[in-house]
């Protein structure tokens, strides 16, 4: 019966959530419960994008994800995939009425990765909308659930939002994505003379998008709120850990918020939505 394969499909985008990203998992966790599995969904189509162009260095990664893009699309067409992550996110695509789009501004960030681009300030710009604020929109499309009026009003906070946690994550990485795999996202930054000021530059417009972000957070329906701000506290925890090291020190090392310290965040921000004090 399909039912069973929906349901082990489903469960894998499951595990590829919370095996990759313990905090993105966390705020799953709090979304409503009908939420939930579409979001793993996304999640698990937007990470086995990102693992081909980011970890797969001894396969012919244009090969790969060019046939993950055919695939991705024929299972939208179809309606079905024996890509059991591909077959959850195509449901959640057709479904949600999730605009083809999206899903080619994505893939077009993901082919970027695969080049050794120089970022100039429109390339950045292009590569943020494909890589991270569309991927905001399309879990919009899921937390609105076909209300197109309040999709049109959350719009450009979602994308500030997911900007703004691509921006602290290439913080966060920048160790990684410079020395390890050859990477500079950030455009007019020399990161072999990266300095405090740049740094502080960077983090300037990074806090403008989180004020941004969080006026939308607040008119998201009840059942996506609250995991959604979750995340957004636990996303301005760690930069502002970021924000208090040097720019020397960001370079040799992952900042890192704890366990224990995302469970406290966890519970002040259940208790904040809880009081509407958000």
């Amino acid at each position: 019966m399909k039912v069973i394969f929906d349901n082990v499909s489903a469960e894998c985008s499951k595990i590829v959530t919370k095996r990759y990203s313990t905090s993105f998992a966390l705020g799953i966790n709090f979304l409503g419960r009908e939420l939930r599995a579409p979001i793993y969904a996304i999640y698990g189509f937007v990470r086995l994008a990102d693992e081909i162009v980011d970890s797969f260095h001894d396969y012919d990664k244009v090969a790969l994800l060019a046939k993950f893009r055919r695939d991705c699309f024929e299972a939208i067409d179809e309606g079905i995939s024996l890509n059991p992550i591909l077959h959850t996110f195509q449901q959640v695509v057709n479904q949600f009425q999730i605009e083809r789009e999206l899903i080619i501004l994505f893939l077009e960030s993901m082919e970027m990765d695969l080049k050794r681009e120089t970022y100039t300030p429109e390339k950045y710009e292009r590569y943020i909308l494909g890589s991270a604020q569309v991927v905001g929109l399309m879990c919009l499309h899921v937390f609105t659930n076909g209300d197109k009026t309040a999709y049109e009003r959350l719009k450009d906070s979602a994308m500030m939002l997911g900007s703004a946690f691509q921006k602290v994550n290439f913080l966060r990485d920048i160790n990684a994505d410079y020395y390890i795999l050859s990477r500079t996202y950030f455009p007019d930054v020399d990161l072999s003379t990266f300095s405090d000021l740049e740094k502080k530059q960077i983090e300037t417009d990074i806090q403008k998008e989180f004020n941004a972000a969080l006026i939308g957070i607040r008119s998201l329906p009840e059942t996506s709120r609250r995991g959604v701000y979750l995340a957004y506290v636990y996303y301005q925890k760690l930069f502002d850990k970021i924000k208090n090291k040097n720019a020397k020190q960001v370079m040799a090392e992952r900042i890192r918020i704890s366990n224990l310290r995302k469970f406290a965040l966890m519970f002040n921000s259940t208790l904040k939505c809880s009081t509407n004090r958000i």
